[in-house]
């Protein structure tokens, strides 16, 4: 149980370790109700940002050398990201495209970042500062397109899109991100447990009478305090969470029973996580459902491990949603499955034949009637992390192959 249940303990080790970038100190104070108050975010100590974005840069230019391609145009905000350590290339929060493209071809040894005049000085000065990326601009007014077909032409380039008909990988780049680096653990480490605390801080802060909207704001005001993205912020209350099983928030006053769902993304990584808390008494349906929820849960968490294939483990559950009850409710919302530089690189089924590795994360989300369960592990060989776990919250025990893990409960106020 310790080593699935060590994320915090392994955070508070890991944040004296961490440089300042742009900051000569450190400040970080821990109280009862898990607000961590930082003066700078986490980068893993020793060497220069390059030498920390090494890992990532070598693993695309390894893949396209032996795929045989000359290079890659990058568009999208999360491979941005990936490529840079965590650098970001968005002005629009609504769209998975920047306003920054990269393409890199290793074969000439040439990095070039294409953008207009209107974001190129922000881009090159806060985001490409310490990269060897060429810059080609145009004026805001034109089209960068032109410019883009000149740099790949006669050479076998592929993207992580269609634009200008290149071959998509994004599929290929999305296993190839998966495999998290030291630095990249490091952070998600700390962003999963920033976007757990605030989560369960807005659990024990909101009250009765309050609207989804509401609640969905003061969760969101928590984690951007620190720079982390909400990518996604799903409310339900009372009879919508039985109703509907990914619901957006809308103006309806909470009367007894929450559920508070994010998806918060900093350093282009995402981390993922569900809780409910309840007004007065749970009703003893409901707590029979949460304790069998929890049965399907430790199962299919458990079974991610390295060598097995994600569809085994997505049977597994099924097997489990039978053991307990509820044998058709896997049906009404995706089960989840790999995750890391998007809520989900791809959602598990029974066709999902990719085999788990170590320093993989997935994020499984059962739900049967009433209730659901959401975590970020990482998959380590020496046992799985919930990433997500602070020690922070209330409980479950559950049973699995001879030992007991602890599953969050329902917070009943």
């Amino acid at each position: 149980m310790d080593e699935l249940n060590g994320a915090s303990d392994d955070f508070n080790e890991a944040r004296h370790d961490f440089n300042g970038v742009g900051h000569d100190s450190i400040e970080v104070t821990h109280d009862f109700s898990f607000k961590w108050h930082l003066t700078i975010y986490p980068l893993q100590k020793g060497g220069s940002v390059l030498q920390q974005t090494a890992a990532p840069v070598k693993k695309l230019t390894d893949w396209l050398e032996k795929e045989g391609y000359d290079g890659i145009l990058l568009r999208k905000r999360q491979n941005f990201s990936w490529i840079t350590g965590g650098k970001v290339n968005h002005i629009e929060n609504t769209t998975e495209y920047g306003v920054a493209d990269l393409l890199i071809i290793p074969r000439i040894n040439k990095k070039y970042c294409f953008t207009s005049k209107m974001e190129s000085r922000r881009i090159m000065e806060e985001e490409l500062n310490d990269f060897d990326f060429e810059l080609v601009e145009c004026e805001w007014y034109e089209s960068i397109i032109p410019l883009i077909r000149k740099h790949i032409e006669g050479k076998m380039i592929v993207g992580d899109s269609t634009f200008l008909g290149l071959e998509d990988v994004s599929s290929e780049l999305a296993y190839l991100r998966s495999q998290l680096s030291e630095t990249e653990i490091t952070n998600y480490k700390w962003l999963c447990q920033k976007a757990a605390g605030a989560l369960e801080n807005v659990c024990h802060e909101i009250k009765r009478g309050m609207t989804e909207h509401e609640i969905a704001a003061l969760l969101a005001q928590k984690v951007m305090e620190d720079g982390i993205n909400p990518q996604v912020i799903l409310v339900a209350t009372d009879e919508r969470i039985f109703n509907y099983r990914h619901p957006i928030p809308t103006a309806k006053k909470l009367e007894n029973y929450a559920m508070i769902v994010i998806c918060a993304e900093k350093f282009g990584l995402v981390a993922n996580c569900t809780r409910f808390v309840h007004f007065g008494e749970l009703p003893e349906t409901l707590r029979e459902n949460t304790q069998k929820l929890a049965k399907i849960d430790i199962t299919m968490n458990m079974a991610t491990k390295p060598g097995v294939r994600i569809n085994e483990v997505f049977e597994k559950g099924l097997q489990a949603y039978a053991e307990v009850g509820f044998p058709e409710d896997w049906r009404f919302l995706h089960q989840g499955g790999l995750t890391g530089f998007a809520p989900r690189e791809f959602l598990a089924s029974r066709e999902t034949d990719h085999i788990i590795v170590k320093n993989q994360a997935f994020a499984w989300n059962p739900a049967i009637r009433g209730i659901k369960s959401e975590d970020t592990i990482f998959v380590d060989e020496e046992g799985n992390q919930f990433l997500t776990h602070t020690g922070n919250w209330v409980y479950i025990e559950v049973e699995y192959d001879g030992k007991i893990y602890k599953r969050p409960d329902v917070l009943v106020r």
